[in-house]
């Protein structure tokens, strides 16, 4: 058994843990603590799951397996989020996926991919094709906030209005991104398919699919467990730590729900699989941008919480100077450790600014 798979086993221990110090009030810092150590083997079995039956379903319905439930613990997370009604700390999360999926685990993939091999390689076109879609997404979350900003007494009625129709149009392109991807154009995105599945597996034995269903469902089903702890004591937690609700969405909460994502995109690449690297990193933020943020837009029509895409201004400045940089960094299909530094240095600033944000805001 790998290390990885006896620290998982290790961290399963938090989920009775994390429950035990709920229902006994250990206190609120407690519980959040070892709900989110909880969450992140549940969200790497999760996504074990999700590779394994994507092997035995085949490329196309595999390929859709994974494109749905690829950030399936962040929705679960955010959903529980937006129902409780902490709706700024699920847009500060959708803002946090963005720039941490393309800042620091893509530069964490350069970085130490870099210092094995001098210079690694990955498909230009591909990354071209992800780059015009974040651009659309950047101008997509953008206009709600822009028609907030430039049109006085502006209903909230009209900008759910507004949200819901850019959402709508977000997810048809989404879809259509998957027909490219899996269909039309899928010979563009035939890189490293067989490494999706872990060393540890057996890929010459069909993956007994009853089995990985039930992984599936039961770590589906204590992933809500945990996030319902999770997002429960979150506002007295972080407010003891001394974090803000925006920080916590924008670093704390995609950091844990995508930490297993995170290790496997950092893995391959110094295996020098960069081009699955960069399409693990890249394709995540596209997916929380084109089909997550749309998907909460919906849900809170259902929930009965209002949810609009007018992000907080200073998060659409993190979301397109992210954007901008990881596009101007992978245009070439080329990485070296020295753009990973680059990628990590923008996100240890966004970071500060987020920490220090309500400081400032408080000088003023």
């Amino acid at each position: 058994m790998s290390g990885k798979n006896i620290l998982f086993l290790v961290l399963l221990l938090f989920i009775p843990i994390s429950i035990v110090a709920h229902y006994l009030k250990w206190g609120e810092l407690t519980v959040f603590i070892t709900a989110s150590l909880a969450i992140l083997p549940l969200a790497a079995w999760m996504g074990t799951a999700t590779e394994e039956i994507a092997v035995v379903a085949g490329p196309t319905l595999g390929g859709l397996l994974n494109a749905t439930f690829g950030n399936a613990t962040e929705l679960i997370i955010a959903l529980v989020a937006l129902n409780a009604g902490l709706v700024d700390v699920v847009k500060a999360s959708i803002t946090g996926s963005i720039i941490g999926n393309l800042l620091l685990v893509m530069g964490l993939s350069m970085l130490l991919g870099g210092l094995r091999y001098k210079e690694q390689k990955f498909q230009p076109i591909v990354a071209r094709v992800n780059a015009s879609s974040m651009n659309l997404a950047v101008i997509a979350i953008l206009l709600p906030t822009a028609m907030k900003f430039s049109s006085q007494g502006i209903s909230e009625k009209t900008l759910q209005n507004l949200s819901l129709a850019v959402a709508v149009v977000l997810i048809l392109v989404y879809a259509l991104t998957l027909l490219f991807s899996m269909k039309t154009h899928s010979y563009l995105y035939e890189v490293g398919i067989a490494e999706t599945v872990t060393e540890e597996t057996h890929i010459n034995k069909p993956p007994n699919i009853l089995l990985w269903t039930g992984v599936l469902l039961v770590c589906t089903l204590l992933v809500a467990l945990e996030s319902e702890l999770l997002v429960d004591s979150l506002e007295v937690a972080t407010s003891q730590l001394g974090l803000t609700a925006l920080f916590t969405g924008v670093i704390v909460v995609p950091i844990v729900g995508n930490a297993a994502e995170h290790a496997t995109a950092v893995t391959v690449a110094m295996k020098d699989k960069m081009d699955l690297s960069v399409s693990v990193a890249v394709g995540s933020s596209m997916q929380i941008a084109l089909f997550v943020a749309p998907i909460l837009v919906l849900a809170g029509l259902v929930f009965g919480q209002p949810m609009d895409l007018n992000f907080n201004p200073f998060e659409l400045v993190a979301v397109a100077v992210a954007v901008l940089i990881a596009n101007s960094i992978s245009s070439d299909g080329k990485s070296n450790w020295l753009e990973g530094i680059l990628l990590l240095a923008a996100y240890t600033v966004l970071g500060f600014a987020f920490y220090f944000l309500p400081v400032i805001q408080g000088i003023e």
